[in-house]
């Protein structure tokens, strides 16, 4: 329990340190500084958890097991290279004037309040805390987004306030819904909320309240995974925020809904006995992997080009919990990984490359190979991983998917082979001038901080060629409870 307290602590104390320090020069540091001791609480719990099983903490409020540990870790590894990124970012976004001291106060807080938030909302056993969690990560990212006073920044901020907050609020909905069908079976006085309660007698809810709740949750939750037709405030908030925000969007936040929604999903499978959940996920799934990209092919922003492109990989990996059994969920929790290394790492290589042109419009971003030879092989190495290139873990997952999908789904596999080489076609068309065209462009004034886009993209190199037996075992175990 010990790890758990610090686990949660640690960027609570951060926010708050930070809300007082931001601003001065070593803020930077102490940001990394808190970043790394979440890392190595989360690390020291995942072993507890691997080693003695699921854990279960101060009056059953707090649960962690194998489902949700190597989501902690992995939350917790993409906070740290993240914080580590936006060292060299934020100085040279000071330098341009872009960040004064109260907006790098106001970044740096924030970003340990997202964190915890992050960590809160996985951790607890509680579908309450859960929504209070999410409703937080939304009122600190907002002001993420914001931190640059422009109208873009702004109105980013308001799309994506009123159409998370309209989300939220179906998920609210939702929660109440559940609590009415447990409180039948579980009693008022019984935890109706704590998910390990709702699990032991999921059977037994009332199915067709059950299944209302889940609605309101999918939609609700749904909207902060970016899903199709609740996506429109991802690329917004993604193209106009700071580029650090763009990455733990994309990394962390998208995943944290999608796991709200799996938990949902494993008590309404078991109450209503029918793959009614499945089939709604899988529709929007392919829905949101089908119209991504055909939008991205439009963009000039190169990233509005890859948000565009976190909702088309978020879909997808919605479409194989969808599918469900253990080869499908398996690979939905192997791309759930490899889409927040990946995607995190380009977007570090995109913020350097867009610092240096002056612009995000891709035409005005040429020859990043002369002017940087790692930032320049860093994005295109990131953009041919996250395009299910071998031998990147990111073609396992998809062939994992896409495989299933023609073995039990058959009529869905023309629209994934479709929008995969669509995506493929216009993302490597755009990156490949950005990085071997020509150019007149000078070197980096500071040296760009690129040892997070090189350790995400050897990780998912890694996956691609050899899953270590810990992490399939926490693969499998996963699984195995959504289902598989």
């Amino acid at each position: 329990m010990a790890a758990l307290a610090f686990l949660l602590a640690i960027p609570l104390a951060g926010g708050l340190v930070l809300a007082l320090a931001g601003h001065r020069e070593h803020a930077r540091d102490i940001n990394v500084a808190f970043s790394l001791g979440t890392f190595a609480a989360a690390c020291v719990l995942a072993a507890i958890v691997v080693s003695d099983g699921p854990l279960l903490a101060w009056q059953y409020e707090f649960y962690v097991d194998s489902l949700n540990v190597f989501l902690v870790a992995l939350t917790a590894l993409v906070g740290l290279t993240t914080s580590l990124f936006s060292r060299p970012y934020m100085r040279i976004e000071r330098d341009h004037g872009k960040m004064t001291p109260p907006r790098l106060r106001l970044y740096h807080s924030m970003y340990q309040l997202f964190m915890f938030t992050m960590l809160l909302a996985l951790t607890t056993n509680n579908l309450g805390i859960v929504w209070v969690a999410m409703e937080a990560a939304t009122l600190t990212t907002v002001l993420l987004v914001s931190v640059y006073r422009t109208a873009a920044s702004l109105e980013a901020a308001w799309k994506y306030f009123i159409l998370c907050g309209v989300g939220i609020a179906q998920a609210l909905f939702g929660t109440v819904l559940l609590y009415m069908a447990a409180e039948k079976v579980v009693g008022a006085e019984g935890g109706a909320l704590l998910w390990t309660n709702l699990n032991a007698v999921k059977e037994h809810l009332d199915p067709n309240i059950i299944t209302l709740a889940f609605a309101f949750l999918f939609i609700g939750y749904g909207t902060k995974v970016g899903l199709v037709p609740l996506h429109n405030w991802l690329p917004d908030a993604h193209a106009e925020g700071p580029t650090p925000v763009s990455a733990v969007l994309s990394g962390l936040l998208l995943n944290v809904a999608l796991y709200a929604v799996l938990r949902c999903k494993m008590l309404t499978d078991a109450a209503v006995g029918s793959h009614l959940t499945g089939y709604l996920m899988m529709g929007f799934g392919l829905l949101s992997v089908v119209a991504a990209v055909f939008f991205l092919m439009r963009q000039r922003d190169v990233k509005r080009m890859f948000a565009y492109s976190s909702i088309e990989h978020m879909g997808l990996i919605t479409f194989a919990f969808g599918m469900g059994g253990p080869i499908a969920s398996y690979a939905g929790l192997l791309h759930m990984t490899m889409h927040s290394l990946v995607k995190s790492a380009i977007f570090f290589a995109v913020g350097h490359a867009a610092q240096k042109a002056g612009t995000q419009i891709m035409d005005d971003i040429r020859g990043l190979i002369r002017v940087s030879p790692t930032v320049g092989w860093g994005l295109m190495l990131g953009a041919l991983a996250i395009l299910g290139m071998p031998p990147f873990g990111v073609f396992a997952s998809e062939f994992l998917i896409v495989t299933t999908a023609m073995r039990e789904h058959a009529w869905a596999t023309p629209f994934l082979l479709i929008a995969l080489g669509v995506a493929f076609a216009s993302i490597f068309s755009r990156v490949q001038p950005m990085v071997f065209g020509d150019t007149e462009l000078k070197p980096l004034a500071h040296p760009p901080a690129l040892v997070p886009v090189f350790l995400h993209l050897a990780l998912g190199l890694v996956a691609g060629l050899y899953i270590p037996p810990y992490l399939d075992v926490w693969y499998r175990q996963a699984a195995a409870m959504l289902g598989g």
